[in-house]
């Protein structure tokens, strides 16, 4: 497996564990229980999942001013 597919693959389950904590979250606001730390337990994968969706998203751009770079070359 090449570099970027093990990006995706941590992406994808980054934002698994998202969903989750999301889901806890709002459970745990309608049941009205007080706990913050399930408030914070979402940002624990939203940091990472914020990293590789950058890295994700300016990959086909750095890729295409290399190909434009190349072209220019020859």
């Amino acid at each position: 497996m090449t570099g970027n597919m093990w990006v995706r693959q941590i992406h994808r389950w980054l934002s698994i564990a998202f969903t989750l904590a999301v889901i806890a979250n709002i459970v745990a606001m309608t049941m009205q229980v007080e706990a913050n730390w399930i408030g914070f337990l979402a940002l624990v994968p939203l940091i990472p999942l914020l990293a590789t969706g950058l890295y994700l998203f300016a990959l086909p751009h750095i890729g295409q001013s290399d190909g434009v770079r190349r072209e220019a070359q020859s």
